[in-house]
C-alpha cells in the first residue's frame, strides 16, 4: 500500500483528508508539519506494521475519537500540549478568553492569576507563556488532569502551583485575574453525544449548563484584588445569563468576547474594590 492508497482508503472509512494525513503522518513516527514531505512521496510503500497501525487508528477516529487522543498532543496557542481521555480536548475558540486574559494584565507587574477547571492546563500555560513574571495558580477537581497540566508544565519548563479543589473552595488570597473555562453544557444538550469519547464531568453543568458559572461568580468577589478581572467561557446562548449573574455579584465594566464565529463566548467583569 502506498501513501496515496493508505489516505485513499482513510477517505473510504469517512475520513477527512487532514485527518487521514496527520494518522499517517503519526503512524509512520513523523510531524504534523511533514504534510509536504508526505505529498511529495505519495508512491513510497509503507511498512506491513506501519500500514496495520495505520488502518487501526484510521478506525478509532472514523468511530468518533478525538484526533488529539489518538496522536496524544494538541497545538494550542502555539504550545504542543499532551492530551488524553482524562482532559478535555483544547478547542481553538478558547484562545479568545487567553488574549483577552493577557489584554486584562498587561500593564499589572508580576500579576497574581488563577485558572480554574485547567484541564490540561491549556488557559495557566498560554498566559504563562506570554506572562513569565505572572504567579500562576491552576486547579481542578480531578487528580488526572492535574496530573496532566503538571506533564504539559514541565513539559515546556514553566513554574505553576497546581492545586485540587472546586473552584475557589479553600482558596487563599487575592488575584488580579481569574479565568476559568468550566462545564458549561446542559444535560440534555443535543450536542452530547458527540462529545462521548471526553469527560463528562468537563462538559455537563445541570440543566441549563449555568451551575458551575454560577459558583464561580459567587465566590469571585471574596477572592478579587481591586480592579483585578473574572473572565468566563460560556456556551453560544449564555451571554445574557452570565453577564446578569455578573452584574448581580457587584461586577463592573461587565463586557464580552466574540469567538473565531462570531459566537458570544465569553463575558467578564471588573471587580473595583479589595474582595
Amino acid at each position: 500500500m502506498t501513501h496515496a492508497e493508505a489516505l485513499a482508503a482513510a477517505a473510504g472509512l469517512g475520513l477527512d483528508r487532514l485527518d487521514g494525513q496527520l494518522l499517517l503522518l503519526h503512524a509512520m513516527g513523523r510531524g504534523p508539519d511533514e504534510r509536504a514531505w508526505l505529498l511529495a512521496h505519495d508512491t513510497n510503500e509503507l511498512q506491513d506494521a506501519v500500514r496495520s497501525n495505520f488502518m487501526s487508528l484510521c478506525r478509532r477516529r472514523a468511530a468518533g475519537e478525538p484526533l488529539a487522543y489518538i496522536t496524544g498532543h494538541r497545538e494550542f496557542f502555539g504550545l504542543k500540549l499532551m492530551v488524553d481521555p482524562r482532559v478535555l480536548v483544547p478547542r481553538p475558540d478558547t484562545e479568545t478568553l487567553v488574549e483577552w486574559a493577557l489584554e486584562v494584565i498587561r500593564h499589572r507587574p508580576a500579576p497574581r492569576v488563577i485558572d480554574l477547571g485547567t484541564g490540561s492546563g491549556a488557559i495557566a500555560l498560554a498566559i504563562k507563556s506570554r506572562r513569565p513574571d505572572a504567579h500562576v495558580t491552576a486547579t481542578d477537581t480531578s487528580a488526572g488532569a492535574l496530573e496532566v497540566a503538571a506533564a504539559n508544565a514541565r513539559a515546556h519548563g514553566m513554574d505553576i502551583d497546581f492545586r485540587q479543589m472546586t473552584w475557589l473552595a479553600g482558596t487563599q488570597g487575592h488575584f488580579d485575574l481569574i479565568v476559568s473555562n468550566p462545564p458549561y453544557v446542559a444535560m440534555q444538550d443535543k450536542h452530547l453525544p458527540g462529545l462521548a469519547h471526553e469527560p463528562l464531568g468537563a462538559l455537563v453543568a445541570g440543566p441549563e449548563g449555568l451551575d458551575d458559572l454560577r459558583a464561580i461568580i459567587g465566590q469571585a468577589p471574596a477572592h478579587m484584588a481591586a480592579s483585578g478581572w473574572l473572565l468566563l467561557e460560556h456556551g453560544y446562548d449564555q451571554a445574557e445569563a452570565v453577564c446578569a449573574l455578573l452584574a448581580g455579584a457587584g461586577f463592573h465594566n461587565i463586557a464580552g468576547r466574540r469567538d473565531l464565529a462570531g459566537i458570544a463566548r465569553c463575558s467578564g467583569g471588573q471587580w473595583l474594590e479589595l474582595g
